[in-house]
Parts: C-alpha cells; structure tokens; sequence
C-alpha cells in the first residue's frame, strides 16, 4: 500500500523556507545544539523566532514541534502542518521531547521589546521535568546590521535546571548581545555559522537602478 505523502505539510514547510531566504539576509547560529530530545527555551523578541528554530531543526533532521498561544494557533491553523502546538497540549508536548524530539517554548509567554528577558513562565521548565530531557536556553534577534533586510542570530546556552532557567538564559541572550557589538555589521559574528543564505543586499549586488545611475552620472 502507498504512503500518502503529508503534501499540505510540504506546502506550508516550503512557504516558511521561502519566507526565510527571500525576506531575511540570512541566519547564523553557534553553541552547542541539542543531538536528542531537548526543550528549547527561547528569549521571544520577533515574529521569526519560531521559524529560525523550525528550519534549524529541519535541516539537521530534527522532529521539531513549537508552542504557540491557543488564539494565535485559530488565526493560522495551518502552522501545523509544520509542527506548531497549542499551549494547551503540554503532554503532548511531553510526549514529543521524550521521543526524542525538540520542543520550542517561548517561556516569556508573548513577544516582549529588545533587551534582557522578561519574567519567564515556568511552563518550559515543567516540560523537560517531566520529560526527563535537557532544558535549553536559546538567544534569538533578528535584527537589521550592514544588510539592506534583517538577519537572524540564534546562540544555544548550555542545559540548565529549572531553577537555573532564568539566569542561563539572561546569559545567553547577553553572550549573543555582546558577540554581536563586537562583530562587523558586514560580517557574522565570530564562531556563528551560516544556516540559511539570505536573499542579497544592495549593497553586496547593486541592482539596475543603480547601476543605470552609475552609468547616468559617470561615478565609477
């Protein structure tokens, strides 16, 4: 008998990947990623940070499942089919991560302005209790630096205890602040990989307005 392949899922991975490499300049990640089940515990600063996680855990192969909020969860059903959850499944959830795959909860509860991490919910930490699976801290930006559009950093703290939670991820999220100050807007910031490409600049390939202008004006 023929599997019936999840086509609808492949549509809506496909539209997330797209969103990713035409909108932002690219995504870079660094620390040590988590080779089993794991709960993710991200800093929430943007409406990307999800998609970060999933394509991260796409390309290594990773069955990856990200909470969302119930009503966000009614306004885009189809996120589903790329692996969101309710906030309401807590034990499906649970059942997820002891299989051994990731499950992302944003524990600051709503997206919250730049800067050190709000009051965190202790929802994540549960989870991974009760899974018996690491608690990961996770610092997210995505923020514009030397690029014509946005770029996506992500840094992966090293497992903490629920009590821990807190102040690893305040950590996290400073190391993160800190390597991006010190780097080249031009450039990712020491020891960060490239996981997607990005759509070009302007300013790496300058488009035929430009070049019309540069031709125009004689400045060359």
């Amino acid at each position: 008998m023929a599997v019936r392949q999840d086509w609808a899922g492949d549509m809506v991975r496909g539209s997330i990947r797209r969103s990713l490499r035409t909108d932002l300049a690219g995504v870079f990640v660094t620390g040590p990623l988590p080779p089993g089940g794991a709960v993710l515990a991200p800093n929430h600063q943007s409406w990307w940070d999800g998609y970060l996680l999933a394509e991260l855990a796409w390309q290594l192969g990773q069955d990856c499942r990200v909470m969302m909020t119930e009503r966000q969860l009614a306004r885009f059903p189809f996120l589903r089919r790329a692996g969101a959850m309710g906030t309401g499944e807590v034990r499906a959830a649970v059942r997820h991560a002891r299989s051994g795959g990731w499950v992302v909860v944003f524990p600051e509860g709503a997206l919250q302005p730049p800067g050190p991490p709000g009051p965190l919910h202790p929802g994540a930490a549960w989870m991974a209790r009760q899974a018996g699976v690491p608690l990961v801290p996770v610092g997210l930006r995505v923020l514009v630096r030397g690029a014509q559009k946005p770029e996506g950093f992500v840094r992966f703290g090293v497992a903490a205890s629920p009590a821990e939670l807190p102040g690893a991820l305040g950590q996290t999220v400073a190391r993160l602040d800190a390597d991006l100050q010190a780097a080249d807007p031009d450039a990712p910031p020491a020891g960060y990989l490239r996981w997607v490409r990005g759509a070009a600049s302007v300013h790496d390939r300058p488009g035929l307005p430009a070049r019309l202008l540069t031709r125009l004006t004689g400045d060359r």
